[in-house]
């Protein structure tokens, strides 16, 4: 039977109807999967993933994405080495001392261009400069990512060991408890989230004194994008990550331009219900001022950067050499030639 004599249910199933109407083979078939592994809960420090995906970003891109949400208990490099995600989002510091440990993981892009770390200090504690760390107890997230926290310590010369002449590290959990409980003198927060719900918890901005990690000359790259460094030797891998990237940057260029609306979509993905419209819409906007410039090309200035800080821990270094192959713009390249 000839093409013209065949229907349009027979035209797909013979896989002909690209051919028939002119169109490419990707118009024709299933849309490639991608699965991408959050750092973190649903909330609007991904509100570019979940713009990307809800306004068709990625459908246009022939693109079928999973978002996969993190947690406490859940370690991106991990997940991605155990074959449950094609690409996740890390912190440099967390990637490059996962990779030191054996888990090849590259960074293909980085939609962060700042960061948003900082330590905050209730005012009270007499707290005025990094001077006054030693003897105090300071809050610190684990799981990856205590160590911009640790070679900023190591840098100013200071133990976490304890003792007058240190610091005592609290392990501190995801919440500001320590500090509004008086646990701690300083807590680890971030710039677009824990810092507000400190405000929300009543205690007023003129009651803290903040050192944000970036103007104290030690931040990271933090919320990159990482795959495994084998599937990069497929061309294929390669042409489907830059058209998830590129998607990914335009949902990140809408976020900004709309961030109430980039809010409602988060909320709309957020399964636990645990987030609010006001702190999520304040998230977004203090999300935009750190990825604002970034095509999602990783700058060369600010990996090396990293690596320094890194590489100053003393006798205890977060990674102990200069990492090889760990970053690649082969991806981000190949967006300019699509």
């Amino acid at each position: 039977m000839s093409i013209l004599k065949m229907d349009r249910a027979n035209l797909l199933k013979a896989g002909l109807l690209s051919a028939a109407l002119g169109f490419s083979s990707s118009s024709a078939f299933a849309a490639d999967d991608v699965t991408l592994q959050l750092k973190w809960v649903t909330q609007g420090q991904f509100a570019g993933y979940y713009v990307a995906q809800d306004k068709g970003f990625y459908e246009e891109a022939d693109l079928n994405v999973t978002i996969k949400p993190g947690g406490p208990d859940i370690a991106p490099p991990q997940v991605i080495v155990g074959g449950g995600a094609d690409v996740i989002v890390d912190w440099m510091p967390s990637a490059l001392a996962s990779r030191e440990k054996g888990v090849p993981i590259v960074n293909i892009a980085q939609p962060f261009k700042r960061s948003g770390m900082m330590l905050t200090c209730l005012k009270e504690s007499g707290i005025t400069s990094p001077d006054d760390f030693k003897g105090r107890t300071l809050g610190v997230w684990f799981f990856g990512n205590e160590y911009p926290f640790l070679s900023w310590m190591s840098s100013l010369g200071i133990s976490t060991e304890g003792g007058d002449d240190g610091i005592t590290v609290l392990k501190q959990g995801f919440n500001v408890d320590p500090l509004l409980q008086k646990q701690a003198d300083c807590i680890s927060t971030m710039t677009y989230n824990e810092y507000w719900q400190v405000i929300d918890a009543g205690i007023t901005e003129d009651q803290l004194v903040v050192f944000k990690y970036e103007e104290q000359g030690v931040s990271t790259m933090e919320d990159g994008l990482y795959v495994m460094e084998k599937n990069l030797e497929d061309p294929a891998f390669v042409e489907k990550m830059a058209r998830f990237v590129a998607a990914s940057m335009k949902g990140w260029d809408y976020a900004r331009e709309n961030p109430d609306e980039a809010a409602d979509i988060v909320l709309e993905n957020d399964a636990s219900g645990a987030q609010t419209e006001k702190h999520q819409q304040r998230m977004v906007r203090e999300i935009s001022k750190l990825t604002e410039g970034s095509d999602g090309t990783l700058d060369v200035a600010d990996y090396e950067r990293t690596v320094e800080i890194l590489l100053s821990g003393g006798s205890d270094p977060v990674i102990s050499a200069k990492p090889e192959g760990a970053w690649t713009s082969v991806v981000t390249d190949k967006i300019s030639t699509m």
